[in-house]
């Protein structure tokens, strides 16, 4: 597993950032008379950012400082970590001063790492951890809320999430250098990978807008949209997740959706829908509740389809909600497949 973590494009880089690359390019000595001038927040914000950099290849160091492009040929890449910036702080700064000040940005940063990996999808963690080793697992799961780590100990299978069990009892006194790096991996391998994997395009982005418009307003605009950009249209269609998409969930997962569902907004919601999508939801009622259910349905009578589609929109609203909990996992098109 790498350490470390190619940097982003030059305006994707923070000015801390922009700084440490320079920092480290100019070196210890030419770099000293600079520290000298900075108060002690700005060496401690400089000194995490140069341990959190990672690999800048030269092609961002001469967009990010021009003014250094001779320096910059003699050099292909500026690598910052933590055993770099802590060589690089004893050079210009007392030993004590140097270690306080890496002992506080590693905190930082393991406080940060764990943050962010407490509010991860366990299912996307989950998949991440089948591919390491028991201890790895082990660690990492010891290190977050109980919750967290059960939730994800139930995506994995059952003979490996054992054997982590296993190893998370006889885990000891976890030595720093050990922890570190562990930290490092999954900030670069897994954090920030996910972060990058997060960012919505824009389609994605319209499409959560169709999700959230009536029936009416949706055939507007998408026939609006087709008819001048019809490449797009397709994606964004592809993209959505419309009330129908939950007959292709599996009957735990739709028995999952019926226990939260209030049973009167289902009425509602199915009372526009297509008979699939009925069959999807009583058929996973015992016969006496399909029963009770289908006579509350036709007891409705007629109803306006703006109110039939908030209902909708509503257990969709649901749906998501017990996805991004982990209890059920819900497909965006009929190509979906569940293993």
């Amino acid at each position: 597993m790498s350490s470390s973590t190619e940097a982003t494009a030059r305006d994707e880089l923070s000015g801390a950032r922009k700084a440490a690359t320079i920092m480290l390019l100019l070196g210890e000595e030419r770099s000293a008379p600079i520290w000298q001038h900075l108060d002690e927040d700005e060496v401690k914000k400089l000194s995490l950012a140069m341990a959190e950099l990672g690999t800048v290849p030269r092609s961002k160091i001469e967009a990010i400082a021009e003014e250094f492009a001779q320096s910059l040929s003699e050099q292909d890449k500026v690598v910052g970590n933590y055993d770099r910036t802590e060589t690089f702080l004893r050079g210009v700064l007392p030993k004590e001063k140097a270690d306080a000040i890496m002992d506080e940005i590693r905190g930082q940063a393991s406080r940060n790492v764990w943050h962010k990996l407490s509010n991860v999808d366990v299912t996307l963690l989950s998949a991440y951890l089948k591919g390491e080793h028991p201890q790895t697992v082990a660690l990492i799961l010891s290190r977050l809320p109980p919750d967290i780590a059960a939730r994800t100990l139930s995506f994995l299978d059952e003979e490996f999430a054992t054997e982590v069990l296993n190893r998370m009892l006889t885990l000891n006194n976890v030595q720093r250098e050990a922890l570190e790096s562990v930290e490092q991996v999954l900030h670069a391998e897994f954090l920030s990978g996910l972060s990058r994997k997060q960012r919505r395009d824009s389609h994605e982005a319209i499409a959560e807008v169709f999700n959230n418009l009536d029936r009416q307003a949706e055939k507007r605009l998408m026939a609006a949209l087709e008819r001048t950009n019809e490449a797009a249209a397709s994606k964004i269609k592809e993209l959505m997740f419309t009330f129908e998409d939950l007959t292709n969930l599996g009957p735990a997962a739709i028995q999952t959706l019926l226990r939260s569902v209030d049973k009167t907004l289902l009425a509602r919601a199915l009372k526009g829908a297509n008979e699939k999508a009925r069959e999807a939801f009583t058929s996973n009622m015992s016969s006496r509740a399909a029963k009770l259910f289908m006579d509350d349905l036709e007891a409705l009578g007629p109803m306006r389809m703006k109110d039939v589609d908030q209902a909708q929109a509503a257990i969709i609203q649901l749906a998501k909600e017990l996805e991004a909990k982990g209890e059920i996992m819900i497909g965006r098109n009929r190509d979906d497949e569940f293993v």
